[in-house]
Order: structure tokens, then C-alpha cells, then sequence
């Protein structure tokens, strides 16, 4: 869930509090990171050990999130770059509806597994799919297949393996077997938050009762920084360790950063909350609003037997309500939320797409989403059973077909701006909630699915995938 903003008041100067933004890009290649055993630096289980720098920050063996060099950052990249296959011939095109099929992706990683080989490149960035949009069972042949657009990549230079032309990253293989996997042995709310302690929330609101008129902002800033400590996150249903996890992350900490405006938006019309907040504002000494992200889809379509499903209007939608935060240091969510901070979370909501056209993380949590309703709605509606198909590799055997490791996120330092803004000091969080199983009963009956299945059937095809 989301976690709480709390507010203290001060003399003159508002303080923005931020976490450090943590920018998860890039995907963890399970090429690499599912090697087999006749590589160097596995363990027991064939697992490569994953190095833990993600999009621009590295975390240590405390689970504390900290910046990477530039420098470090683009030798990273051009290692993934340097290790790029070949894209399959026609697989580069764009396609408005590319399919892949379940039982034939299982059987790839299969003969793989069988030959001590990764499997390819284009096995992990899923064909290069972008989107999930139909859901198609087929019995007779024992399988399921995903389709949506897609394209061919490229490494952009921020880590993100993205369409060729128009730049949204691909969906990953990875965040598939996360999100099946947690469908099928654990099925619950998808969620990250990111908490201050209530002794630092103490501290900090004993230090902000002696700001006086005059006060450095700078020193100031540092002071709140050092009184507020390490932040904890937590994230729930899907390993923390997870690229997924990582994904949700990284989206809560921008957010949390441009509603701040401790970084600006990399689109226009998108002002910070601060910039929204008037000095003087009345009624918010104790109130101030949190933010989180969750999906926002119209409801399914689905044909008369269940066999062919589509996932469509899907887009992010960011709630927001107030938190009150006690002498103790203790928040309690106040249910409602005022004027301004409603209208900074529906502008949020209404340029959702075009800021994740231009912040790839953004976009490649919507594609988690996607993966994440997917998953519920193969578990929920019993697709698999109705393939007659288990798909015992996508869905477990973590011995043969493991997902990435990366080094969970436990902590992150305070990060402190001053704006004058009157007599408030300002903590923001943020977070990331899926709840993909609501959406699954609110399906609709479509008529013209049944002639999209018979289309989409892999008949006369060899591949695992197929335009």
C-alpha cells in the first residue's frame, strides 16, 4: 500500500523530505541469470549471482539504495549492449498483434534447460511484446497464447531494452514468471511502501519546533536529513528481490521526487505538488497527502466459453488521500484528502501516458500491471486447467527455470529540500498497489472474441511466436 506524508510545522521556511529516487531501468537478463551450470559463478542451483546495480543506483549487503556513477552506469550498459543477440529475422518488424504461445515458450526454455544453454535473448524480452491485450485458451492444442503489440528492441542508454521506434520498453519474461508464480502459490495485493521510522518522525518533528526566522536552508536541510534516518521499504506479494519489485519501486521514488519538485517532470503541463501548495494554505499544520499508483482498467471482454479474454483501457491511475501525523510521531490515515492534493493526483493520472512515454520506468510498471492481471486471470478463471495444460516450468520449478536476484531493497537515506512556503515542513511517500483479482469478476461478454481466437490460432505455425 501507500505509505503516509506527514507534516511539521516550522518558522518560516517549508521543507520538502523526499527519499533518494531509486530508477530502476534495464531488465535482468534470465539468459544470464539462469545459466547453467558450466558457468562460472553459479551455486548450487544454477543461478548466476546477479550484480546489484539497477538503473542507476547499486544497493549493499544492508539493503541500503545508493546513487552509481554516470561512469559506471554506461559501462554497465555497454556490457548489455556488447552481449545483445541478434534479433530473429521478422521479429524486428512492427506488429500490431504478435502472439506467443505458452507451451511452445515452455518447450524453448525446456530444450535450453536440456543443453546446458541460456535460452535466447528474444525468449527473456518476450518476443518483444509490449503490451498484453488478448488472452486466447486453445485446448485442442493444449496451449495458451498472449497477444499484443510489439516491435524490435534496442538498449536506449539508460538500461531500458525498448521498442525500436517507439521507445516503451518490452515486457519481460522475468516479471511474467513473478507475477504467475506469486498468482499461483500466493495469490494477494501487489504493493511497495516506503516508511520513515516513528523515532526519526519524532526527531524530526522536535527539530522543526526550533527553526527560527533566518534559519541556512542548507543547514537546515542536512539537519532534517540527519534527524529523519534511513526510510524502510517494504514490499508485499512478489519477492523483494524481485526485477518486479525493483519495477514498483523505482516508480514510487520518481513520483515521489517530481511531485516534490525535487527533480522536474520530464514533461510539460506537469507542475510539482509544492508549486501547486499557496503559501498560507489553511488547514494542512497536520495534514498532508499521500500519493500511490494502481492499475485502472475497463472492464475484461470475454467469450461465451471463457477461452478468449481481452484486457482492455489499460492505463495508472494515482489515488491520493491525507495523513495525520500525532505528537508521537504515529500516522493515521484521515480518509478524505484536500483540494490541492486531489488535483495534483488527477493531473498525475491525466498525463500518465505521455510521462511514461518519457520516463520508461513508468511505463514498464504499467507493463507489470498487465503481467499481473494476466497472471490472475489465468489462475482466477482456471485457464491453464481449461488448456488441459499445467505449464509446470512458468509456474514453479524454480530448480530448472529461476527468475533474477537482486539485492532487496531495505533502506534508503532521507533526502531534504527547503522552498519558502510558509510555516510547513513537508515529508512526501509515495507507493505502488495492484489488486489485479477485482478486475477479473467485472468481465463483460464480447461477441466478436470467438472470431479473434480463431485468427489468432497458431495453426501452421512452427514457432513460438508468430505475427
Amino acid at each position: 500500500m501507500s505509505i503516509g506524508t506527514h507534516c511539521f510545522r516550522s518558522a518560516r521556511w517549508g521543507v520538502r523530505l523526499l527519499v533518494v529516487c531509486l530508477t530502476v531501468v534495464g531488465w535482468s537478463s534470465l539468459a544470464n541469470a539462469q545459466n547453467n551450470n558450466n558457468n562460472n559463478n553459479n551455486n548450487n542451483n544454477g543461478t548466476t549471482n546477479v550484480v546489484n546495480i539497477v538503473g542507476g543506483v547499486s544497493i549493499d549487503a544492508s539493503g541500503m539504495v545508493t546513487d552509481v556513477d554516470r561512469d559506471s552506469l554506461g559501462r554497465l550498459c555497454q556490457i548489455r549492449r556488447n552481449a545483445l543477440q541478434p534479433i530473429p529475422e521478422g521479429m524486428d518488424q512492427t506488429a500490431g498483434l504478435r502472439k506467443v504461445s505458452l507451451r511452445r515458450l515452455e518447450a524453448e526454455i525446456r530444450r535450453a534447460a536440456r543443453a546446458n544453454q541460456p535460452f535466447p535473448d528474444a525468449v527473456g524480452l518476450l518476443a518483444g511484446l509490449q503490451q498484453i491485450r488478448y488472452v486466447l485458451v486453445y485446448p485442442e492444442t493444449k496451449d495458451i497464447v498472449l497477444v499484443g503489440p510489439a516491435e524490435g528492441w534496442v538498449l536506449d542508454p539508460r538500461g531500458y531494452f525498448v521498442g525500436a521506434k517507439n521507445g516503451r520498453p518490452v515486457l519481460l519474461l522475468d516479471d511474467l514468471l513473478v507475477a504467475l508464480r506469486a498468482a499461483v502459490m500466493s495469490p494477494s495485493v501487489l504493493s511497495c511502501s516506503i516508511n520513515p521510522t516513528p523515532e526519526g518522525l519524532r526527531r524530526v518533528e522536535t527539530l522543526a519546533r526550533q527553526f527560527k526566522p533566518g534559519l541556512d536552508p542548507q543547514a537546515a536541510a542536512l539537519a532534517i536529513q540527519e534527524h529523519l534516518g534511513p526510510q524502510r521499504i517494504t514490499v508485499s506479494g512478489v519477492p523483494d528481490t524481485s526485477h518486479f519489485a525493483q519495477v514498483m519501486v523505482g516508480a514510487d521514488y520518481r513520483m515521489k521526487r517530481i511531485s516534490m519538485g525535487l527533480e522536474p517532470a520530464p514533461i510539460r503541463g506537469l507542475p510539482s505538488y509544492m508549486e501547486m501548495t499557496k503559501a498560507g494554505s489553511a488547514g494542512m499544520s497536520n495534514m498532508l497527502p499521500r500519493w500511490w499508483l494502481q492499475p485502472e482498467y475497463e472492464p475484461l471482454l470475454r467469450d461465451d466459453e471463457g477461452l478468449a479474454w481481452e484486457i482492455r483501457g489499460a492505463s495508472v491511475r494515482c489515488m491520493t488521500e491525507n495523513d495525520f501525523c500525532d505528537a508521537n510521531g504515529v500516522t493515521r490515515p484521515s480518509g478524505r484528502s484536500d483540494p490541492i492534493t486531489q488535483r495534483w493526483a488527477d493531473l498525475m493520472t491525466s498525463r500518465y501516458a505521455d510521462l511514461a512515454q518519457a520516463d520508461p520506468i513508468f511505463a514498464q510498471l504499467q507493463g507489470c500491471m498487465d503481467l499481473a492481471v494476466v497472471s490472475a486471470l489465468l489462475v482466477k478463471q482456471r485457464l491453464m486447467f481449461k488448456a488441459g495444460e499445467e505449464f509446470p516450468l512458468l509456474t514453479g520449478a524454480p530448480e530448472i527455470l529461476t527468475t533474477a536476484n537482486f539485492g532487496a531493497p531495505r533502506q534508503v537515506a532521507s533526502m531534504a529540500g527547503l522552498t519558502k512556503k510558509g510555516k510547513k515542513t513537508v515529508i512526501a511517500a509515495g507507493g505502488v498497489q495492484m489488486n489485479p483479482w477485482t478486475m477479473i469478476d467485472k468481465a463483460e461478454k464480447g461477441v466478436q472474441l470467438t472470431e479473434v481466437r480463431g485468427k489468432a490460432s497458431g495453426a501452421g505455425h512452427t514457432h513460438w511466436w508468430w505475427d
